[in-house]
């Protein structure tokens, strides 16, 4: 298995991804959007994973680099690679898939719990003993945009703020909303990097509760099990 990754800022990294990949023997690479990197060869990976970052799918004239990474995003779904987007990733799969992207509601930062939908709990994809005992969890948000579902999703989490949490197309391309990848590095690069956006609202926490709450074990369990379903699901 060969996984590569797209990353869109310094601060939002693959994080336990990598971590995974070792423990499993997979090749695992990258391409550093933000340093204008090269693109890979799609016949050079299985698996492409498209991490997060604070700009939005509309901010191709802030990020031309952004128009090219859509385009291949597109491609890699044409070509039926296994493909997962992250926050960022998600909206950016949403966006190529003509689905419509835009800013929530509310921004919803901080550890709080999604739901999986009855979708979920009945599908293959989910069916074994981890995800029938869990189908809440608490996971760690960072976004203000959200996304329609494409026309070919399945709607596969939700949370109390933001409905459209997780999808799933056919049964290779994944997004999600949240973040499940971070550990305690990853977290702390992101609130210092993004330490502007914890104001007082409703779904944004402070520094400190998000570090308290934030159980990255648990969190990783489920990213390493959803990992494997998405290996081996196709």
């Amino acid at each position: 298995m060969r996984i590569h990754y797209l990353q869109h800022v310094p601060f939002e990294t693959p994080s336990s991804i990598i971590n995974y990949a070792d423990d499993n023997g997979y090749e695992i690479k990258g391409t550093l959007l933000y340093k204008n990197e090269s693109l890979p060869e799609h016949s050079d990976y299985d698996f492409l994973i498209i991490l997060g970052g604070p700009m939005g799918v509309y901010d191709e004239n802030l990020y031309p680099w952004l128009k090219k990474e859509k385009q291949f995003i597109k491609t890699a779904i044409e070509q039926n690679k296994k493909v997962l987007g992250i926050c960022l990733g998600a909206q950016l799969i949403a966006d190529v898939l003509e689905a419509n992207v835009y800013k929530n509601k509310d921004k919803e930062i901080g550890v709080f719990p999604v739901t999986l939908s009855d979708y979920s709990l009945k599908n293959e994809f989910f069916a074994d003993k981890l995800t029938n005992v869990i189908n809440v969890i608490n996971v760690i948000h960072w976004h203000g945009d959200t996304f329609d579902l494409p026309v070919v999703a399945k709607l596969l989490a939700s949370s109390e703020a933001c409905k459209h949490q997780a999808f799933l197309c056919n049964k290779n391309i994944f997004g999600l909303q949240f973040h499940l990848e971070m550990n305690q590095k990853s977290l702390l690069e992101i609130i210092n990097n993004c330490r502007h956006e914890l104001i007082a609202d409703k779904y944004i926490q402070d520094e400190a509760k998000i570090i308290k709450l934030s159980d990255f074990c648990t969190m990783n369990k489920f990213l390493f099990h959803f990992l494997d379903k998405i290996i081996l699901y196709s």
